[in-house]
């Protein structure tokens, strides 16, 4: 188990916070040139190629300035339909997202990449507007999981703010006796002192509602509230992009994700299973790093799931994506993965896209992305695979045991010169992805909002009525 750390100044080696396969990798001329794209040239083209799309509300988009969920990391599929009908459809989009170790450096002459950029465009400026809230207080990064960037962010933060800054594990289900929490304030302890921390980087991704306030002086990046909106949350998630839509529509917008079917309990996971077609994915809607997700599409898959005994009493159930044979039918017709390109065998993989956002005094911007590919290629005859997951399944974490984690970077593609051809991505799919992160991202920050009240006190009774899983509620309160 790790212990607390002490990171100061000029100590960042990225030799500690990339992939192996990352560290001497170029990366694509055209993601480059994406991520170059000023917010005007983005308008200009998407417009063009989506001519019923308000240029108004766009830049208005682009340029808002998140109040709660200021860092995500949203996940999509590159889907199309028999007519040729291509989505980008957002999966989830993460409170707390990796990305920073699978991504190229933009510019070879900063080798701290764009953990240096998160830091100086989003966590230094809410540090900066009400510092005074903790006198005497220091930088800390609190992390249960990914020590490789954890570790990266702990040693820029100490760069860009010229001070020793806390790595501090925090675990679920653990004491955690090193760390208080006073008058909504942070404390850690060292030695037989606590000392007060006026500012946290929270890459706590295992439950971290049993861990944070709702309210806290402690400046955090994310706030927990950003979790339970959405973050960390798909059943919240998937209405906060519903509402959003209905105001989206009239400007010819609209977050692209599968048919979901919110708070069903277990016993009525059949009945809608077979309504899509005998084909669906069922999610706990709390967990994460690839838990907790089931994909169904036969019925052998789905008595392994009824048997299953799980925590909690709430589900989404979701159309599934998957090859043109065996997809579910959706009420916009039957999607399925574009996947990547063929290998030599002719083998086509299930693949997704991971793009890291944040938010800034000009709007939201992109800092990074990579893919993640399945373990076994699509195949058109359901009868020879008798596991859906590995075709379907792209999420690279492996839990060891609890608070336990590795990763398959086998199956890791990044957007280097070799690995992107294999996505068949254009600078339009980039561009999509990107707005389609944006869309979910601002989802989810307008449910934060309507979720505090004018006193800066969480609405239980609306979240309770969004959400009113007692097992999750228990946890919360």
């Amino acid at each position: 188990m790790k212990t607390i750390e002490l990171i100061k100044p000029n100590t960042f080696n990225n030799e500690n916070h990339w992939y192996p396969k990352v560290l001497n990798a170029t990366i694509h001329p055209m993601v480059n040139f994406f991520l170059n794209l000023d917010k005007e040239r983005i308008i200009a083209r998407y417009c063009h190629l989506h001519p019923k799309v308000n240029a108004d509300k766009l830049r208005e988009i682009l340029s808002y300035e998140c109040k709660y969920f200021l860092w995500g990391g949203a996940d999509l599929i590159n889907s199309t339909s028999a007519d040729g009908d291509k989505n980008m459809v957002i999966i989830e989009n993460n409170s707390c997202p990796s990305g920073q170790k699978s991504m190229p450096l933009l510019d070879d002459n900063k080798e701290d990449g764009v953990y240096r950029l998160l830091i100086e465009r989003t966590f230094k400026p809410i540090l900066e507007k009400k510092r005074k809230l903790v006198k005497d207080g220091r930088l800390a990064v609190l992390y249960d999981k990914n020590y490789m960037e954890t570790s990266g962010y702990a040693a820029v933060i100490a760069d860009v703010f010229k001070e020793d800054v806390f790595l501090v594990p925090y675990y679920s289900n653990k004491e955690n006796e090193h760390i208080k929490i006073e008058n909504e304030i942070f404390y850690l302890k060292q030695g037989d002192e606590w000392i007060p921390l006026r500012g946290i980087f929270r890459y706590v991704t295992q439950k971290p509602w049993n861990r944070f306030p709702i309210n806290s002086k402690t400046k955090i990046l994310n706030p927990i509230i950003t979790c339970l909106a959405g973050g960390r949350n798909k059943m919240v998630a998937a209405k906060a992009y519903d509402i959003y839509n209905t105001e989206l529509e009239e400007y010819g917008m609209k977050i692209n994700i599968p048919d979901t079917i919110w708070d069903v309990s277990k016993n009525e996971i059949p009945l809608w299973v077979k309504k899509m077609g005998g084909q669906a994915v069922v999610k706990i809607p709390y967990s994460n790093a690839g838990q907790g997700v089931y994909t169904i599409v036969n019925e052998q898959e789905l008595e392994e799931f009824m048997k299953l005994e799980i925590e909690y009493e709430r589900f989404i159930v979701q159309s599934l994506i998957g090859n043109y044979n065996w997809s579910s039918v959706s009420t916009k017709g039957k999607y399925y993965h574009v996947g990547t390109m063929p290998n030599a065998k002719g083998e086509t993989f299930v693949s997704d896209i991971r793009m890291m956002i944040s938010s800034t005094k000009d709007g939201i911007k992109p800092l990074c992305m990579y893919s993640r590919r399945a373990l076994l290629p699509l195949v058109n005859d359901l009868e020879s695979s008798k596991d859906s997951w590995q075709m379907l399944g792209t999420n690279l974490s492996v839990k060891l045991g609890e608070n336990e984690w590795t990763s398959d970077t086998n199956r890791l593609l990044i957007m280097d010169r070799r690995d992107y051809n294999k996505l068949g991505l254009g600078i339009d799919d980039l561009i999509e992805t990107f707005i389609q992160t944006v869309l979910s991202t601002i989802a989810i920050d307008k449910m934060c909002i309507s979720l505090i009240n004018s006193n800066k006190k969480f609405k239980k009774k609306l979240f309770t009525s969004l959400n009113n899983d007692s097992t999750l509620l228990n946890e919360l309160y």
